[in-house]
């Protein structure tokens, strides 16, 4: 074997083990984002199945409060409906995560109401029902924040690292594309919802 056959193979294979690792790169960041949306899927159920606890907590109280309470329902349907379309659709896409979120901002409204006006019935904030609601769905705010961040890191980071050079090159031909941030856009629903029973 002459010497230039011998530098064309080792240049050969060199191209070939760079091209693997920045597949091998661009997937663990993909699988990365997919585990961080699936943190997010599970705190959103877990918020979507307090609200029925929620609405059946206030129910016997808020007598005159029926339309509110079925605009919770409504809004927790229409948020669920928005999850699992993120679902079927094999993971977040720009779309469906828009929908999401306008779903959920609905929601988080909803459920802000319904606390609003829990505050107008003295034996209702002072159940231990309630108040274990109340913990309960602070708590899961709480971490659907967290797995919010989370998942918007890792998206950052995915989304990075198929912008730089070299991986800039290959990510789409090896069906890498930038994934869409889970953020909102409306400046008053990003102010935390209040939420008190004293």
């Amino acid at each position: 074997m002459s010497t230039l056959l011998i530098i064309i193979l080792v240049v050969v294979v060199l191209l070939v083990l760079w091209g693997v690792g920045i597949y091998n790169r661009l997937v663990q960041l993909r699988n990365q984002v997919n585990n961080a949306w699936s943190q997010i899927d599970v705190q959103l159920q877990r918020r979507y199945d307090l609200i029925p606890n929620l609405v059946e907590a206030v129910k016997g109280y808020m007598t005159y409060e029926k339309s509110t309470l079925e605009s919770v329902i409504n809004a927790r349907n229409q948020a669920q409906a928005a999850r699992t379309q993120v679902e079927q659709g094999g993971g977040p896409t720009s779309s469906s995560i828009k929908e999401l979120v306008t779903a959920d901002t609905a929601l988080r409204g909803a459920v802000t109401n319904i606390m609003a006006l829990a505050e107008n019935y003295p034996q209702l904030r002072a159940s231990e029902n309630m108040q274990q609601l109340q913990e309960e769905l602070s708590s899961t705010e709480n971490k659907v924040a967290f797995a919010r961040q989370a998942y918007n890191d890792n998206v950052m980071l995915y989304n990075t690292t198929q912008q730089e050079f070299p991986a800039t090159l290959l990510a789409t031909k090896f069906g890498h594309h930038p994934v869409e941030l889970f953020q909102v856009e409306d400046q008053q629903v990003k102010k935390a919802p209040k939420v008190s029973f004293s």
